[in-house]
């Protein structure tokens, strides 16, 4: 007789309670900010506030300009490297560790001494300059999991049969890539895109010192001021980021003629009810 797998329930729950006790506990310090009833009035403060939907806007359009560049630069590069230069794979794996390597604080500074305003390329001088900077800055942070992710996708399928299908059909390099690779690597990169935007929506170090409005440096702000803000501004992070995953999913995981079928099969009811 096969036995009920008592382990692996305990470790599931011992699991689930190391990430849900400290969320409601959260939670509930952020309804207390009255003393003797549990309200909304930390959430309320909060979104009231006009820096908090600049800073968090400021951090959304950062990560998800990362999220891009990232893929642009990532999808390429792996497939380049496991078609023609496969010898060089564990070269281009060791180089995209490095971030996990080098602290933020040295790789924002070699940003500002490189780009800096007596260097060849003054990125510093200008506000364009200092944001390209710091989606530079996400983008490299999310390297190494962005590059896990798009690599393992590409292990899953036969490049080389796909790109010499392409080819045989006319197809460019360039074409073969956004036409063949990118879809066929798509949820790869919806996993790369979720770890590159936790990373980046709450980033402290790179956004603080490059003097950037950023969410994460927000978040730290109103920690020193405040007692019960931060703790709703926590929970709202943590809904913020899992709703825009749940978005990136659902856009990704759909042919481009389902995203808006349920509103149109509900439009053609309408239409064939009146």
């Amino acid at each position: 007789m096969n036995r009920p797998p008592i382990l692996s329930w305990l470790i599931a729950f011992l699991a689930a309670a190391y990430f849900l006790v400290p969320l409601y506990a959260t939670f509930d310090f952020s309804l207390r900010m009255v003393r003797g009833e549990l309200t909304f009035e930390a959430y309320r403060s909060v979104l009231s506030s006009d820096v908090f939907l600049s800073a968090l806007a400021f951090s959304t359009v950062a990560s998800l300009t990362a999220i891009v560049l990232g893929a642009l630069l990532v999808v390429p590069t792996a497939y380049w490297v496991r078609l023609k230069l496969p010898r060089l794979r564990p070269v281009v794996e060791f180089l995209s560790l490095m971030p996990l390597i080098i602290p933020p604080v040295v790789l924002v500074f070699g940003y500002v001494r490189m780009y800096g305003s007596s260097s060849f390329l003054p990125m510093t001088t200008t506000e364009f300059g200092i944001n390209l900077l710091l989606v530079i800055g996400y983008v490299t942070l999310s390297l190494p999991y962005m590059f896990r992710a798009v690599d393992n996708g590409l292990s899953a399928i036969d490049i080389v049969t796909l790109s010499e299908a392409a080819e045989s059909l006319g197809a460019s390099r360039f074409r073969t890539i956004v036409s063949v690779i990118f879809p066929n690597v798509r949820s790869s990169l919806v996993a790369g895109a979720f770890l590159t935007f936790s990373i980046s929506l709450s980033e402290f170090v790179i956004t603080s010192l490059l003097n950037r409005p950023g969410f994460g440096p927000y978040m730290v702000q109103v920690g020193e001021d405040q007692a019960y803000q931060p703790a709703a501004l926590a929970i709202m992070a943590f809904a913020f980021t899992w709703v825009c995953m749940w978005l990136m999913e659902y856009f990704a995981t759909r042919k481009p003629g389902q995203i808006f079928a349920p509103l149109r099969k509900r439009n053609l009811l309408k239409a064939a009810t009146r």
